[in-house]
C-alpha cells in the first residue's frame, strides 16, 4: 500500500483491486475472485437485503489480496488469515456489522457445520477442503462463544451468500455498480457530510 487510505479514497482503492486482481482463481472454484464476490453482492441485492449486507458480501474475501494492504511480506513465517487481514483494513472505514461479516465468515462455516447438520451437504468440494484446513466444525465451547456475537444473524447471511456465489455462468454488475453504495456505508460510518 503506497498511499494512506482515507474515507475519500478507500472505495477507489477497493475498485482498483477488483479491476487488477479480480481475475485470479478462487481456490479451485469455477469462478474468479471478483466473480465470487460480485455474485454474493448481486444475490443479496436481488433478495432486497440491506446495503450493509450487500457491501459485506461484496467485500468478504478482500483479504485474499493482503499484499495490497501492506500486511503481506514474502518472508512471513506465519499465515495471514484472509478474513482477519480483510477486516483489519476495512475496520477504519466500515461499521462493525460489515467488518464482523468479513472477519467471521470462515468461523460461520465452522459454526454452521456444527449446528446445522444439513449445511455440510451444501458445501462445494473446495469448501470442504478449506473447512478441514480451518479447524473443522466448531466444538461446543466455540459455538457458545460465537453465538454471543451481536452481528450473528448478519454474519450467517453473508456466509450463505458466500456459499452461493460460485456459478460459472452467472451475470452480475461490476464493482462500479456497487461503488456508490460502498461509499454511502463509508460516509455514514466515518461521519462524512453528504453535499
Amino acid at each position: 500500500m503506497t498511499a494512506e487510505l482515507t474515507p475519500q479514497n478507500i472505495v477507489a482503492f477497493l475498485g482498483d483491486i477488483f479491476e487488477r486482481r479480480g481475475g485470479e482463481e478462487y481456490l479451485g472454484e469455477p469462478v474468479t475472485m471478483a466473480q465470487h464476490m460480485l455474485q454474493g453482492a448481486a444475490l443479496a441485492e436481488r433478495a432486497g437485503k440491506p446495503e450493509r449486507i450487500i457491501v459485506a458480501a461484496l467485500l468478504h474475501d478482500i483479504g485474499h489480496f493482503t499484499s495490497e494492504f501492506g500486511t503481506y511480506h514474502p518472508d512471513d513465517t506465519h499465515d495471514r488469515h484472509h478474513e482477519e487481514a480483510g477486516a483489519e483494513v476495512l475496520e477504519a472505514f466500515f461499521p462493525s456489522v460489515v467488518t464482523d461479516c468479513v472477519r467471521y465468515h470462515v468461523a460461520a462455516k465452522r459454526f454452521l457445520c456444527a449446528t446445522r447438520p444439513e449445511y455440510f451437504g451444501r458445501l462445494s468440494a473446495a469448501s470442504v477442503h478449506t473447512l478441514n484446513l480451518q479447524g473443522g466444525p466448531m466444538d461446543a465451547d466455540e459455538v457458545a462463544a460465537f453465538e454471543g456475537n451481536p452481528n450473528l444473524s448478519e454474519i450467517i447471511e453473508v456466509r450463505y451468500l458466500d456459499d452461493a456465489g460460485k456459478h460459472a455462468d452467472m451475470k452480475t454488475p461490476d464493482f462500479a455498480h456497487y461503488a456508490p453504495m460502498v461509499q454511502r456505508i463509508v460516509d455514514a460510518h466515518c461521519g462524512v457530510a453528504v453535499l
